[in-house]
Order: structure tokens, then sequence, then C-alpha cells
């Protein structure tokens, strides 16, 4: 591996400006994990317009430094209210806020940040060495692979997302039926425009994350934040000890595997890396009735396992041009919006941008470490802002920035529609993240699906002759097939074990 460009890179991280924006992403990233129920994605769909006027590199930093700093700042209202800032930090509430009310509120938090520090770091240096080799691979990606590919994204984000199968399923089709709206690529003829010129073009990306991110989110945790009105637990030391140390050592380590390896994957995550890396250590451990109950380890393993798999995730996304969940998604938009391509070709293309990218997490993670202490007595007290009054300001930020874009009042009405409708889905039980990631992926997937029959001359088994395509297809078959295998086993195991006749209790009540 040559490692000028990875040095250089360096060089690109470390110029003021996006020095600058790198705290600055971070600074927001751990504010925006506070305040629960916006998140990252909405945060970053919402800053959007804010990034045309700034530098790819630069716009990238930033965006980048929100998502992996949400992680930790989720774990603060965690610890100290019992309320998860972000869906990444739910495990965290068990032994987190467990801890908190036996007065170590305080090495909980020194906990989460040092394996927060530690598993981030882990996976920057796995993604330093993986990613080239990905993006070498994926040099080998023609039309048909991207078919398979982007058919298992939409499948692993339906089956492995929270909520129901079956919604995030619809929520997914939904997502690639919106992909369709405006002029076929290949024909001209516009498809379910109603003779609306705004939707010639199709619909657009910025609208829909800033309303279903943003304007949803915003809607539904209104009433979420003022049912858990209550007061902060008071914060104390906050250094671990060295008992804490060695005890927890175990469980940042595989935390910060389980996160790197899940954060690959599609529909993965910080979410699944924190419940994989939690029930893993509870499986392991002499004594698995301590956790729930202020368990360090419970704290450990999640928080050192979400930030790897923030890290990680940006393998996908950067070497394949495949968003791994709702963020990157995002993510991908704004790089879209920027000229910037994500793929294979983008190691070679634009070293600044991805080495730039990749080391300034580096920088990211010691300014989390070094700011995590100091600050959460600031974000103890923002905690007692009146959510309405952060929300009325979000709205009136969302629907200003949405118009900024394209100077259009139809977009402000698509971030009111599209924010009604990410309202219904989260109150019904519906997980946006399938839809807005299958939108993404939808025009991806019709247009490599075409152009896949015209190479084939028609002819869909062609995709299985392909040694690349037809493994992914294999892996697609796997997956689908997996849920209803198990249920059928299910079944099966159920009525072959032996029914127990009821006990029969009325001579005792005669």
């Amino acid at each position: 591996m040559d490692f000028a460009p990875v040095l250089h890179g360096f060089g690109v991280v470390l110029e003021p400006t996006n020095l600058l924006y790198c705290l600055i992403g971070v600074v927001i990233g751990m504010l925006i994990g506070v305040l629960p129920g916006l998140g990252p994605a909405a945060t970053i769909a919402i800053l959007l317009p804010v990034t045309f006027g700034i530098e790819p590199v630069t716009a990238v930093i930033m965006l980048a430094g929100i998502f992996y700093g949400a992680q930790y700042g989720g774990t603060i209202t965690s610890v100290l209210l019992r309320l998860p800032g972000e869906a990444s930090s739910v495990v965290t509430v068990f032994d987190g806020h467990a801890m908190a009310r036996q007065g170590r509120a305080g090495t909980a938090l020194g906990i989460a940040a040092i394996g927060s520090f530690i598993g981030g770091t882990v996976s920057i240096i796995a993604l330093t060495l993986v990613a080239p080799l990905v993006a070498g691979f994926a040099l080998d990606f023609g039309p048909p692979e991207y078919t398979a590919l982007a058919l298992l994204g939409i499948l692993l984000v339906a089956t492995i997302s929270s909520g129901a199968r079956l919604k995030a399923v619809i929520a997914a089709c939904v997502g690639l039926l919106l992909a369709t709206v405006g002029q076929d690529g290949f024909t001209g003829a516009e498809r379910f425009t109603f003779d609306n010129l705004s939707l010639a073009d199709g619909l657009d990306f910025v609208p829909i994350a800033m309303g279903l991110f943003g304007l949803g989110e915003i809607l539904y945790n209104l009433e979420e934040r003022h049912r858990a009105a209550q007061a902060p637990v008071a914060v104390a030391n906050v250094w671990p000890s060295r008992a804490d140390l060695r005890q927890s050592s175990g469980a940042i380590g595989r935390g910060s595997l389980v996160g790197f390896l899940l954060g690959i994957l599609p529909g993965g995550g910080a979410t699944l890396s924190s419940l994989a890396a939690y029930a893993l250590e509870k499986r392991r451990a002499k004594h698995p009735e301590r956790f729930g109950k202020g368990a360090v380890e419970g704290v450990a393993a999640p928080e050192t396992a979400n930030n790897a798999a923030a890290t990680s995730s940006f393998i996908p996304l950067l070497t394949l041009g495949i968003p791994a969940n709702a963020t990157m998604a995002v993510i991908f938009g704004a790089l879209l919006i920027q000229g910037v391509t994500p793929g294979p070709q983008l190691v070679e293309q634009d070293p600044d941008l991805f080495w730039g990218v990749v080391n300034s997490m580096y920088v990211g993670n010691i300014l989390l470490l070094i700011m995590s202490i100091p600050l959460v007595g600031l974000f103890v007290k923002i905690l007692k802002v009146r959510a309405a009054i952060l929300a009325t300001v979000t709205v009136l930020i969302t629907l200003v920035g949405v118009y900024t874009v394209r100077n259009s009042v139809f977009d402000i009405g698509l971030v009111i529609v599209f924010g009604a409708l990410g309202y219904l889905m989260k109150k019904l039980g519906f997980d946006p993240g399938p839809l807005v990631l299958a939108f993404v992926l939808g025009s991806l997937l019709e247009d490599s699906l075409r152009r896949s029959l015209l190479i084939f001359n028609g002819d869909a088994t062609g995709f299985l002759t392909r040694p690349i395509s037809g493994t992914l297809f294999g892996v697609f078959l796997l997956v689908a097939l997996l849920p209803p295998i198990r249920a059928a086993f299910a079944r099966r195991r159920a009525a072959s074990e032996p029914v127990t006749a009821p006990r029969d209790n009325t001579k005792e009540l005669v």
C-alpha cells in the first residue's frame, strides 16, 4: 500500500479551515446527540444548504464530524436522564442510568468517552487499510454487479431495520416508487408527474430528507420530550478507576471489532452494532445478572461499537457509492450536490477528499475525547431548554434552508408533505430509514438493471454467469429466504414439543 496519499491527507486535514469545520462538526454532533430525537440524519439534512458555499472536502469533514460526534452525545442523556438521545444509545440506558443512580454517572460517561475514542480510532485504522482494497476490488464492478449490490443493500436495510420487517419492506417499496418520479432516463417519457413541471426532473433528495428526518422527527419527538421531563442526575468524578478500566478493557476490544464489521454492512450501522456488542458481553459474562444493574461492560461495549460502526460505514459509501444507513444516504446526497460521485474511482480521482475525510476522523476523535467531559455541564443545561422553543427554531431553519437550495416554494411544500409523512410513519411504527435509502438506491438500481438487460440481450440469467454478481445474488437469496426458513423451523419445533395438559383446579375450588 502506498502511504504517500495517506500522509498527504493529514496535510489536508491540518489546514486551518478544515480543522475549524472538523471542530464545528463534532460540537454540533455532540449537541444533537444530547437533544433526544433530532439525530445526525436530520441535522445533516437540515444543514445541506449550508454546505453549498463550502469546499467539498471541508463540507464532508464537517458532516462526518456531526455523525460520529452524535454517537457520544446521545450517551449523556442516556446516562443522566434515562432518555437515549440517539437510537444507538438505547442499550446504554440499561446500565448507564443504573450506574448514575448508584452515584457513578461520571464513571459511566468517562468509560463511554474512552470506549468511543478507542472504538473510533481502531475502526479508522482498519478503514485506512481496508478501504483502498475494497476500492480496487470494486473496479471490476459493472452494471450487473451494481444491480445486485443495490438490491442486496435495499433488502438488508429492510430486513435488519429497527421495527417490524414487513413495515420496513413497505417503506423501502415506497422509496423505490418515489425514485421513479420524473422523466425516464432511457425513453424521456414522464412518469407520475401529473403534468406538474416541478416534478419533471424528479423528486429532489433534499426536501425528502429534510421532511422525513427533520420536520417529521421534530413533530414526533415534541410529545416524547414532554413525557420525559425529569431532572438530570448530578455528575461527580468523571474519570474511571483502574478497576473499571481493567473490567471494561475486553468489552472495548470486542466492541471495536463488532462495530467495525457490522458498520460495513448495509442496514447494520451504529444501532445494530451496539445491540450486538451488548448481547455478546452479556452472553460471555460469568454473572449475566449484573447487566441492567450497573455493569460497566454494559456501557463500554455498546458505546465502543456504535462509534466504530459510525466510522466503518464510510467504507461502502466512499468506495462503492452505496450508503450503509440513513445518515450515510444523506451524506451521499451532500456529495452529489457538491459534484462528487462516490465510488471505486474516488480514491484515485480525488485522493484529497478521500484521505482528507478519513484522516479527519483521527483528529475528530481526539477532539471528542478532549471536549466530552468538560462540556457535560453545558449540555445538561441545554436539556432544560423548553422543547417547544428548540423545535420552533429548528423548523424555521429547515424551511429557510430548503428554500435556499433552488429558491423554490414547491420544495417548501414538499418538506411539509414529507414532514407529515415522516410523523405518521413514526406514529405507526414505520422506520423512515429504508424509504430514504431505497429512494437513493432506486435510480442506481433502475439504471444498472436496464443497462444490464441490454448487455445480456434481455436474458436475466446473465446476472448469474458473472462471478461477482452471481455471488451477490446468492447472498440476496440467502438473506431473503432466511427469515421464512427460520420461522418454519420454529413452527415445526413448537409442533413437535409435547403439549402439557392444563392443571385441573376444580377440586381445589370445591
